[in-house]
């Protein structure tokens, strides 16, 4: 018989994941799926058949991989095996604050069925790191978003949520956690500085985290992003144009109001309105002239 196996392992210990009173913990064991295993009942009618006798059910990350597994695979072709293949390889980084109150909280809510919404890590703010999900896999933790001319970022990202209401500062435990972390991420995946983006970036319509206080000139400093020479802002000339500096730095300028606004609230800070005035623009053209 033709076979047909993959290896699908998460990278954080199973010591790491928060387990809340009640609140069904995805597991994070190393999943292996043969393709003799092709011929099985496929695992949703396991849980139909289990759903009908009351049995309940918690549908773990091995269930939905063993499941994706068995749907890749079409009955009616002949199977012979490639060794040339890749899993999806992350290739930007998305940093968002979750609006809650606790990071328990943040976690029942990626467990939950019908939120429809997942993060790869979730930061405490004593610095705790919990991994939800194999840097490998997709969370839905963009949502409708673009940047430049990437319309899917969960595709291609990994998403990270802080533990913070939006309204307070991001203790230090917490941002010392977030940058060790994203050292790792981008040496592993060889992740390019300028793709630390947030939220706000990619959803400017829709999203405004992290929150003005978050420190993104020192996550810059440190490699994960970019911040505007504070020493070198020249005087604009006269054709240029702030539209297409925007839009090459990576906002969606369809919605012209809400890119700006995303800009000024993670450049500018202590201005967050809609119009650029001549400072901002001496940022914007500092940004475009240094990284783009």
């Amino acid at each position: 018989m033709l076979s047909f196996s993959a290896v699908i392992a998460c990278s954080t210990p199973k010591n790491r994941v928060l387990q809340a009173n009640h609140t069904p913990v995805i597991r994070t064991d190393t999943v292996k799926i043969n393709a003799d295993a092709v011929d099985l009942p496929p695992v949703t009618e396991a849980l139909e058949a289990q759903q009908a006798v009351d049995i309940p059910v918690v549908v773990t990350t091995e269930d939905q991989v063993r499941e994706m597994m068995r749907q890749g695979i079409n009955k009616g072709a002949d199977w012979t095996e490639t060794i040339h293949y890749d899993v999806r390889k992350p290739n930007f980084v998305i940093i968002h604050h979750t609006a809650q109150h606790s990071l328990n909280q943040t976690i029942r809510t990626f467990q939950l069925p019908h939120t429809k919404v997942s993060s790869h890590y979730v930061i405490g703010k004593d610095g705790r790191v919990v991994q939800m999900l194999n840097d490998y896999l997709r969370s839905w933790h963009a949502g409708r978003s673009k940047w430049g001319n990437v319309t899917d970022l969960n595709s291609v990202s990994i998403g990270i949520e802080l533990d913070n209401n939006g309204k307070e500062p991001f203790p230090e435990a917490q941002i010392g956690a977030l940058l060790s972390l994203l050292d790792t991420l981008k040496t592993k995946y060889q992740i390019p500085f300028t793709n630390f983006i947030g939220h706000a970036d990619i959803a400017p319509t829709r999203k405004d985290d992290p929150s003005v206080l978050f420190p993104w000139k020192r996550l810059a400093e440190r490699g994960f992003g970019v911040w505007y020479d504070e020493s070198n802002l020249l005087p604009v000339p006269d054709n240029f144009n702030h539209v297409d500096a925007l839009r090459i730095i990576g906002y969606d300028v369809s919605n012209l109001r809400a890119a700006i606004i995303a800009f000024k609230r993670k450049f500018i800070v202590v201005d967050t309105g809609e119009t650029l005035t001549e400072f901002d623009k001496r940022v914007l053209y500092n940004l475009y002239r240094r990284y783009f």
